[in-house]
């Protein structure tokens, strides 16, 4: 057991990144939002780029207003960017269903048309969209650095990729369940304890999608 002089400091502040054609006003990122603000913690989530690079440096620049020791927190592609910018910067991190190789999923996608139903924005995905995450996947991470939310019947993302992948880190298994985890509002606690934070179970009411 860590002792109180041992413990890592709270957080400072969380950004949370969003998957793929998603964005800051998502269940999940609303969600995260209510927690914070429950919580007194400054929090950022932004509407990302779709393309990996552009949504990796808006991202980054959003760090040093959190202070001296952010979380990220990031679902589906956001974990694989928290990701990076926690392997970059030494953070702690909470990776909601990450993807693990997205080259492998954005290759699928190849020419494939899409709207963000939240911003309106359209857009096809190109081999720019390949090259860069292809361009910025680690080989390996830290795995102490990071609390793992997964369920066991994800229909996007093999959820085996990411424990193995991350094995050694912390990890909570949802059986069953969704890519989407419709289930996070009862997770918050053990994301936010990652955080340095107590969040009381059941104080934050899940957010449905509009």
């Amino acid at each position: 057991m860590l002792s109180a002089s041992s413990a890592p400091p709270p957080a400072s502040g969380l950004l949370y990144l969003h998957g793929f054609n998603s964005a800051g006003a998502s269940p999940k990122a609303r969600l995260v939002q209510q927690a914070c603000q429950s919580l007194g913690l400054a929090c950022h989530v932004p509407d990302l780029p779709h393309h990996a690079e552009e949504a990796l440096e808006l991202a980054e620049s959003l760090l040093d207003s959190l202070g001296p020791r952010p979380v990220l927190m990031g679902s589906s592609m956001g974990g694989f960017l928290s990701t990076v910018l926690a392997e970059r910067h030494g953070l702690p991190a909470v990776l909601v269903n990450p993807a693990v190789r997205p080259a492998r999923l954005v290759k699928t996608m190849m020419g494939q048309g899409f709207i963000n139903t939240y911003t309106g924005e359209r857009f096809s995905v190109e081999q720019s969209h390949y090259d860069q995450v292809v361009a910025m996947t680690p080989e390996q991470v830290d795995p102490q650095r990071y609390l793992l939310l997964l369920v066991t019947q994800d229909e996007t993302l093999d959820s085996a990729d990411a424990f193995n992948f991350y094995r050694g880190a912390r990890m909570v298994l949802h059986p069953g369940g969704e890519h989407g985890f419709d289930r996070l509002a009862d997770y918050l606690p053990a994301a936010f304890a990652h955080a340095g934070y107590t969040l009381v179970p059941g104080s934050i009411a899940p957010v449905k999608k509009e």
